[in-house]
């Protein structure tokens, strides 16, 4: 089952909704976006993982136990504060990424040349598949033969 798109208070922003792996897309993070939808809070996350949202629910004193649909406005707002207090989000974060892989493409490591050649950079196979690092097949197209002239 494929997990919606929102998040305790994190959610993709609307530009950015395909998947992250995609080239046009980045990890960018919303500030403000809830669910009505009956899931915990801790379970409720985007991009950010377990670990960070559980972090987020305690500075926030929001218990992980509460669900989205049961948050208080205040809770809400505790939440949202800490997210754009720890910074990170939307601009920000698109920001660093694309400074980190720059800064791999310098210094000319593995990762670097591979983000340069527009190849995958983890390790996939690309023998066959990986057409969304290097897009769509170039066909041996043949150059076209002048009619000849009698």
């Amino acid at each position: 089952m494929r997990r919606p798109n929102t998040a305790v208070a994190i959610a993709r922003n609307a530009r950015t909704s395909q998947s992250p792996l995609r080239r046009t897309s980045g990890p960018s993070l919303n500030a403000c976006a809830f669910s009505d939808r009956p899931d915990r809070t801790e379970r409720r996350r985007t991009f950010i993982g377990r670990s960070r949202s559980q972090d987020i629910l305690v500075k926030a004193d929001v218990p992980t136990t509460t669900r989205v649909k049961e948050l208080t406005e205040d809770e809400a707002r505790r939440i949202r504060k800490v997210i754009t207090d720890e910074g990170r989000v939307e601009g920000d974060l698109r920001k660093e990424v694309s400074q980190n892989i720059k800064r791999l493409m310098e210094i000319g490591c593995y990762r670097g040349v591979r983000h340069r050649k527009g190849l995958p950079v983890r390790g996939q196979r690309t023998q066959t598949n990986a057409r969304t690092r290097k897009g769509p097949r170039r066909g041996a197209v043949a150059g076209k033969k002048k009619a000849a002239k009698k």
